[in-house]
């Protein structure tokens, strides 16, 4: 028998991948996501960041873990503690959902899937299917959002504000990541860029809100389009002015578009390197 490559990248799949996901009064949708999750991997980290509902109460019967902290601390802090967790646990990687069912489990194969493909990438579900049923505001500010982290990172991604992702080990194990709430998010992708030289690939998923064409009821988001995206953006700025070379950097980000796992074929990237759906 041919003898194992320890070098060789672990094969993900439902066993060796933790699900975390950060619940703030939660309680709408909660149930529904942790089930959805374990049909899919077998271990689940719940972070309850201070809810105040019955966010901990709809899955207590439920075989997750559940980390509580006794005052909300935000969306970073919850994730380095789910982080810190898996990786106490051993897992090979980490997938992240918000608890507000804005993400299918039945798309966590898919990231699986792309993340056996492309070892040691971050895994993005990115929200390029239905977008129209994205509200505009959102959309634009998701867009913005890409532009200015790839400032950051050197090259493009797609739905660089979705909450559900994929982190190798290495990458959930960084602890120089700085920001907090939906900063860290933005960060970790900068960070992971240029300590380890992490690239990312963007899965198509669904988007998923509240709209006419949908029964589905979510809470209001806690992402706040202006207030976040100020945070986000002058953290990012900060970054990329702090670390110079612009000129070569805007180079980078022009030669490397965004990196979209799509067996079927429905996505390329556009000219200028947006994904566009390909027709007929």
């Amino acid at each position: 028998m041919a003898e194992l490559n320890p070098r060789a990248p672990v094969r993900l799949d439902g066993d060796n991948v933790a699900v975390v996901i950060p619940a703030l009064n939660e309680e709408l949708r909660i149930r529904g996501v942790v089930e959805d999750a374990l049909a899919h991997c077998r271990h689940v980290i719940v972070i309850d960041d201070g809810s105040t509902d019955a966010t901990c109460e709809r899955i207590a019967d439920l075989p997750v873990i559940v980390l509580r902290h006794d005052e909300r601390m935000g969306k970073g802090a919850s994730l380095r503690d789910g982080f810190a967790e898996a990786l106490r646990r051993g897992f090979a990687a980490v997938l992240t959902m918000d608890g507000d069912g804005q993400h299918a489990g039945s798309d966590i194969p898919r990231l699986l899937d792309a993340a056996n493909r492309h070892p040691a990438h971050i895994v993005i579900g990115a929200r390029l299917r239905k977008r129209s049923l994205q509200p505009t505001y959102r959309r634009l500010a998701n867009e913005f959002g890409d532009w200015g982290i790839a400032w950051g990172t050197g090259y493009q991604i797609a739905d660089t504000q979705s909450g559900q992702r994929l982190y190798p080990a290495a990458v959930a194990a960084l602890t120089e990541v700085p920001g907090e709430d939906f900063v860290f998010e933005a960060q970790i992708l900068i960070s992971a860029a240029r300590t380890l030289g992490t690239r990312v690939v963007s899965v198509p998923i669904e988007s998923r809100y509240q709209c006419a064409q949908s029964t589905a009821q979510f809470r209001k988001s806690h992402f706040r389009p202006l207030r976040d995206l100020w945070r986000i953006t002058s953290h990012v700025v900060t970054q990329v002015l702090s670390h110079g070379g612009m000129l070569a950097q805007y180079r980078r980000i022009r030669m490397s578009p965004p990196v979209i796992d799509d067996p079927s074929g429905e996505f390329s990237p556009m000219p200028h390197g947006q994904p566009q759906a390909r027709t007929p």
